[in-house]
């Protein structure tokens, strides 16, 4: 395929170099970072953000009810939308971005139910709305496959960076509009799919939540795009957008490990108060963390002049020195 067109701007090199050295940063936390419970909180915030985009409003708490396994109020289509969608996410790790197949079979778990032809190309005619009316009118079903067989080569046999390859993937997907529903819905996924194949660490990168969060901006820089036929505008803005996703998830890393840490604490000091000759290995064991977790909190728990260890390391006990909990 020829390259979709597009032009290299001073702010997307810019921008890449930025999103590079915050993936750095990420990469160093990992372990903090990826954890078990901030994917989920990730995945969720995912999962609202994508539908709230297509006017499914069920919401954060309501989708981590139905991830739970709990009955919750809402629509038929509501439920059925959300529940689609935790399941084509489900897959996440598990597709292979280069392949149109695996995007047929995420199409396919994401509208089953909803859609009689869920995993098929559309045999109709559509058109994109805006507020002035119909903005865009996709390419004609009979050239669906071969457009998408066209961009699917490109997106395997091109050179250029992942991050402009998954804009541009994003943009080109939309324009074509392959599907007769669901199209918003697994063109954010599958931009997300190629930037997890460039870094693990897309995993706990909710970049749906924050596109929710410029939802007007977004589909002006489609319209943008569109009207000068190449995805410049597009890809800028979603650079940015996944800039943002970044930087927020880093805070909130930050803000949950200070936390985390201020819990095992209070938790530490709590099991010695009710013995004070428990050793490190029982708390760690209770605690479900690292003796270097313990080791690490008891150390900052000394300096703040909390605790005091008597006597040695084997017949000693430990002190508190503090009145009261915190």
């Amino acid at each position: 395929m020829a390259k979709p067109p597009y032009t290299i701007t001073t702010k997307m090199v810019n921008l890449i170099s930025k999103i590079s050295e915050e993936m750095t940063k990420i990469e160093v936390e990992e372990k903090n970072i990826i954890t078990p419970a901030l994917r989920k909180i990730s995945r969720i915030k995912t999962l609202a953000g994508t539908l709230e985009i297509e006017g499914n409003f069920l919401g954060e708490e309501k989708i981590t009810a139905i991830l739970d396994g709990k009955r919750v109020l809402g629509t038929y289509q509501e439920i059925l939308e959300v529940e689609g969608a935790i399941n084509a996410y489900k897959e996440f790790e598990n597709y292979n971005h280069k392949n149109i197949k695996e995007l047929l079979r995420a199409h396919k778990i994401l509208m089953s139910g909803i859609l009689k032809t869920a995993g098929n190309f559309r045999t109709v005619n559509v058109g994109v709305g805006g507020k002035d009316g119909v903005t865009h009118i996709a390419p004609q079903p009979h050239f669906v496959p071969k457009l998408m067989e066209d961009l699917f080569d490109w997106l395997k046999n091109s050179d250029e960076h992942p991050l402009i390859k998954s804009c541009v993937f994003h943009y080109e997907f939309e324009f074509i509009h392959p599907f007769s529903d669901g199209n918003g819905r697994i063109g954010r996924l599958w931009q997300s799919v190629i930037l997890y194949s460039w870094k693990k660490a897309f995993i706990v990168i909710p970049t749906e939540s924050i596109v929710r969060d410029y939802q007007k901006r977004y589909y002006q820089v489609l319209e943008e795009s569109g009207s000068l036929g190449e995805s410049t505008p597009f890809i800028e803005f979603m650079l940015e957008v996944i800039l943002k996703s970044i930087e927020k998830s880093l805070k909130s890393s930050v803000k949950n490990s200070v936390k985390s840490s201020v819990n095992t604490e209070d938790k530490i000091l709590k099991l010695l108060k009710e013995n004070s000759k428990i050793t490190i290995n029982e708390l760690a064991h209770i605690l479900n963390l690292t003796t270097r977790a313990i080791e690490k909190s008891i150390a900052k728990l000394k300096v703040e002049n909390k605790l005091l260890r008597v006597g040695s390391a084997r017949k000693g006990h430990w002190e508190i020195i503090i009145n009261e909990m915190h």
